[in-house]
């Protein structure tokens, strides 16, 4: 499903390069559950937004279900944000201008998805994820867990065929984080293929594989 070879990132910096990422190759079969380790730095985070083409690539070549990214328009790239991939962010990326059921209903949006059915997938997540409650409220009113959850329940509320994410259970109480990564390891039984970076080696244990990075590159 997902190809890189030869990955290489760089920020440049007065004709200083910075390399953040350096010779990455890697290979996520469709319906896998990888997480990405390694120690703050190492590129954990701008691998995972590569993968979901939020970031360009410096050299190398990334393939999406065997069809090379760079050749995808902004046209082609929006409409697999809308249709294929889902993303949990570390700082959560809610609109402060929605509320907890907007925030979550907005993919569904972009699909097209009728409204009555809308309804039902929000509330099945608000329910879910126990926020309910707060569906009237906007991002500034909630705690940093409560935005994290909001956060995962509309990565996933359009049943996404790739999910990426960046420490998931960051914010989350010891609870909270375990049955989200049930969760995560449910969709993946039914099919979602699921790309997680975290620190935690027991998040990391709900995976089929770990790929480890330090300075960079894949050891």
């Amino acid at each position: 499903m997902l190809k890189l070879e030869g990955i290489f990132k760089f920020y440049a910096n007065n004709f200083i390069k910075t390399y953040v990422l350096r010779d990455v190759d890697l290979e996520v079969k469709e319906g896998e559950f990888v997480t990405i380790m390694g120690p703050s730095g190492a590129g954990k985070s701008t691998l995972l937004y590569i993968l979901g083409m939020l970031e360009s690539i410096d050299e190398g070549t990334y393939f999406y279900k065997e069809i090379p990214v760079h050749k995808f328009n902004e046209k082609k790239r929006t409409e697999l944000h809308k249709n294929e991939i889902g993303f949990v962010f570390q700082q959560y990326h809610l609109i402060d201008e929605l509320t907890v059921y907007e925030n979550i209903e907005m993919p569904l949006l972009y699909q097209k998805i009728k409204t009555g059915e809308r309804k039902s997938l929000v509330c099945d997540l608000l329910d879910r994820f126990n926020i309910v409650g707060k569906k009237d409220l906007f991002p500034n009113q909630l705690s940093g867990g409560q935005q994290q959850l909001v956060g995962i329940a509309r990565a996933i509320v359009g049943t996404p065929s790739l999910l990426l994410a960046d420490e998931p259970t960051g914010n989350l109480n010891s609870t909270q984080g375990n049955e989200i990564m049930e969760l995560f390891k449910k969709l993946n039984q039914e099919g979602t293929t699921i790309v997680q970076v975290t620190h935690s080696a027991e998040k990391a244990a709900y995976s089929d594989r770990i790929i480890n990075l330090l300075d960079g590159r894949v050891v």
